[in-house]
């Protein structure tokens, strides 16, 4: 080949080589590393949500997310992603951890609409759970993580780092819970633990596990360790209920009890309804000076008319003790009966059935009442050592049933052993969120992995600890901040601290 051939054929390479090098991007301009979490139908996440649905079955999971990370050029791509979740900061102010999954292999996948031109890589679906019995299922505990309503989740790979918050569709919501441990005997034994202290704590992590189960709904109870808890004494006899459990209209006679140590004789005309004996009852006993609140209760099915009660306390705001009188019975009327109403927890609480459950038996409302804050938007939560009989470890009084006890749930020890294989505490507090007194499975389909389930115990992930979309918007419906009840109230998210680095807990 001549010479002059082979200078040609060199400057047409310089030349090529000038043009290649003016045309290629160069190193920096390329688009960098970029993080993008998308659902399990590919739409991208700006939020996270704790997994709502037992684990698959099949390999599609409704509850996952994935981490998608592009760049200009594949060999840009990071091999490996590290997500954390940190904790709300109303449970820990210094933003400790909760858990951390670190490297996490990415994969390379086709890039999501929006991304195309770009190299990315893809994790495998990844889901938040609220509690261990999930994250260690067989098909969750590599690609799950802890995670808690208000918290958020860190992502990080190839030196860019993402936060997204903890929260759900219906964002983050607050129902106020006050909690009682009744013990067994004035002064004696709390109702679970070894002392006070330990039936604290013991409450505490019950109504955490509560807050867990719902926060799949964006509803929570609180912080645990801020949560209104403490140890009371059973009620002395205050509380005279006219009527009893047998509501009639009065024949005429009279009603003769003693109140701190006076007694008292009220004349009750005939045809005069429990409500009317009632109110003649309260002014004779304020006459002596003591304070009277009168409670009205919804009719039990074996009457077209309902009891009512009258509850004595002291000038100084300590329930009154009442007694029967000397000689003779309470009520000297045929028609109309009067009861005193006594707590006596050694053989457990005599507890409301189908026919009487709008009203309560006379031993469950003279101990509820005598813990009412007066709050209708509280939650009250009272905690005994048993119910009476074998079949019961829960109950709860509802808002829908506009009787005098509303928004009430009782639970025994039975309860509280139970844990996580019944989950009691948010079961009872289910029914009065949904303001429903019956279960999915009284008329329909056995469900055992609903939460709401009647009689499903199993402590495992397939446990009665579901909710349904269905069921938490019923929970707004029926408790939300538009209903009667309006148990629930907004709690906006409050900003991230700082982390605290080195108190994660590893997968």
């Amino acid at each position: 080949m001549a010479r002059g051939s082979v200078s040609t054929l060199a400057r047409a390479a310089a030349l090529f080589a000038l043009a290649w090098a003016d045309a290629a991007p160069a190193e920096d301009e390329l688009p960098g590393v970029a993080l993008q979490l998308v659902s399990a139908t590919g739409q991208p996440a700006s939020r996270l949500s704790i997994g709502r649905t037992p684990p698959p079955a099949g390999e599609l999971d409704p509850d996952a997310f994935s981490v998608v990370v592009s760049a200009g050029r594949a060999d840009l791509l990071p091999a490996k992603v590290n997500m954390t979740s940190l904790r709300a900061p109303e449970s820990s102010p210094t933003r400790v951890a909760l858990e951390s999954l670190p490297e996490l292999p990415l994969s390379a996948a086709p890039c999501p609409a929006g991304m195309e031109g770009l190299a990315c890589a893809k994790s495998a679906p990844l889901r938040l759970v609220f509690d261990d019995v999930d994250r260690h299922h067989p098909q969750l505990e590599r690609r799950s993580m802890l995670a808690e309503l208000g918290g958020a989740v860190v992502v990080s790979a190839g030196g860019v780092e993402r936060t997204l918050r903890v929260e759900s569709d219906f964002g983050r919501h607050r129902a106020r819970v006050r909690v009682r441990l009744v013990r067994i005997v004035p002064r004696g034994a709390p109702p679970i633990g070894k002392d006070d202290a330990d039936a604290v704590r013991i409450a505490r992590e019950e109504l955490e596990r509560a807050s867990g189960v719902w926060s799949v709904c964006g509803i929570s109870f609180g912080p645990a360790d801020k949560a209104d808890v403490a140890v009371v004494d059973p009620p002395p006899p205050f509380l005279l209920s006219l009527g009893c459990d047998a509501p009639a209209i009065a024949a005429g006679g009279s009603i003769r009890f003693v109140a701190d140590g006076r007694e008292l004789e009220v004349p009750i005309p005939t045809g005069t309804t429990p409500r009317g004996a009632a109110r003649r009852v309260q002014a004779a006993l304020e006459k002596l000076g003591l304070r009277v609140r009168t409670s009205d209760n919804r009719a039990p099915q074996s009457s077209s008319i309902g009891s009512t009660d009258v509850l004595v306390t002291r000038r100084d705001g300590l329930l009154a003790a009442l007694g029967p009188p000397a000689k003779g019975p309470l009520s000297t009327d045929p028609a109309l009966d009067a009861c005193i109403g006594r707590v006596s927890l050694e053989d457990g609480l005599q507890h409301f059935t189908d026919s009487d459950a709008v009203a309560g038996t006379l031993e469950e409302r003279t101990l509820v009442k005598s813990m009412d804050d007066g709050d209708p938007e509280t939650i009250d939560v009272l905690v005994l050592p048993s119910f009476g009989g074998d079949s019961r470890i829960g109950e709860s009084f509802i808002f829908l049933e506009h009787g005098a006890i509303r928004n009430v749930v009782l639970e025994d020890r039975a309860g509280f052993r139970a844990q996580r294989a019944s989950f009691t505490l948010a079961h009872e507090l289910g029914h009065v969120l949904l303001d429903q007194p019956g279960h999915p499975d009284d008329f329909g389909a056995d469900t055992p992995t609903s939460l709401m389930d009647a009689d499903a115990v199993s402590p495992t992930a397939f446990g009665p600890r579901r909710l349904s979309a269905a069921e938490c918007e019923r929970a707004y419906a029926q408790s939300g901040p538009d209903s009667l009840s309006a148990v629930l109230r907004p709690w906006p998210l409050s900003p991230l601290a700082p982390v605290k680095k080195g108190k994660a807990k590893g997968a």
